[in-house]
């Protein structure tokens, strides 16, 4: 080796080290899954949380939103499942009670690459004799920038009448998108919705937030067999401060009865 290569090699390694991973003109981007995982059970019968994780593993998230997720309860065998998926996953896990249920909790979990430096649970209002449901939201900083946002994860009413869907979006939209939104965090909000495009719980809450759509079609999420409708959703608000990378239904009929849905977001609103 030449003693000009040699030289030029020194000065790389001493100058490589310097470098960040994320040049200062490059984009953050975000992959955000969101999965209704059916408190563990497959479609055939089998509670398979190993399963699930390989699911959500494959996927490369980012930030992960989980609903219909058991804590500690007799059917899904006393497991704490919010921790056992983070175990598996080698993420961050957050865990958000909707209700009590068979002798443990039942509700939302939050999985996170990043560090999670906030966490708040919002009960959501529901009519007398419906389930309780609740929105977990978790603060984290994105990759190489000053800038922090809310990642929420939901799971809206499942009956028909949509009045109890429609006062949670109201809700949701009152926390997270308020009309004074000067405070106000940007955030991703993500979730089974239980309701389909063209309600007015949906277009309450698309007026302000960006949703994320395929633009072949695909979006159809549940059943997991054969997908038929949409109903699970992710979004981001600000809606000019995101950009659409990618929305992808992903090909897994079996870990759950939903299909997991993986959006790939991209940071406009500024650079620190």
């Amino acid at each position: 080796m030449s003693r000009r290569l040699v030289m030029l090699f020194a000065l790389l390694v001493v100058l490589l080290p310097l470098a960040g991973p994320l040049a200062a003109d490059e984009a953050v981007r975000l992959r955000v899954l969101t999965y209704n995982i059916h408190h563990g059970e497959g479609a055939d019968g089998e509670f398979d949380l190993p399963r699930l994780a390989k699911v959500i593993t494959d996927a490369r998230p980012d930030l992960v939103a989980l609903q219909e997720v058991d804590n500690q309860t007799r059917r899904a065998g006393g497991v704490d499942q919010a921790a056992k998926l983070g175990e598996l996953t080698g993420l961050h896990a957050r865990f958000g009670k909707a209700m009590d249920y068979d002798g443990g909790q039942y509700g939302e979990a939050i999985l996170s690459r990043l560090p999670i430096v906030a966490t708040a649970n919002h009960p959501l209002p529901h009519d007398a004799g419906r389930e309780p449901r609740a929105a977990l939201a978790v603060q984290v900083q994105l990759p190489e920038s000053e800038e922090k946002i809310w990642f929420v994860g939901t799971h809206l009413d499942h009956l028909r009448d949509n009045s109890s869907r429609l006062a949670q979006a109201k809700e949701i939209r009152r926390l997270f998108a308020p009309a004074d939104a000067a405070e106000a965090l940007p955030n991703i909000l993500a979730g089974d919705l239980n309701a389909q495009p063209q309600t007015p719980e949906i277009k309450h809450l698309t007026e302000v937030w960006q949703v994320a759509t395929d633009p072949d079609g695909n979006n159809a999420t549940y059943p997991a067999e054969d997908p038929t409708v949409r109903i699970d959703y992710v979004m981001a608000w600000p809606a000019d401060g995101w950009r659409v990378v990618s929305c992808e239904v992903l090909d897994e009929k079996v870990a759950s009865d939903h299909r997991p849905l993986l959006v790939v977001w991209e940071w406009v609103g500024g650079k620190s």
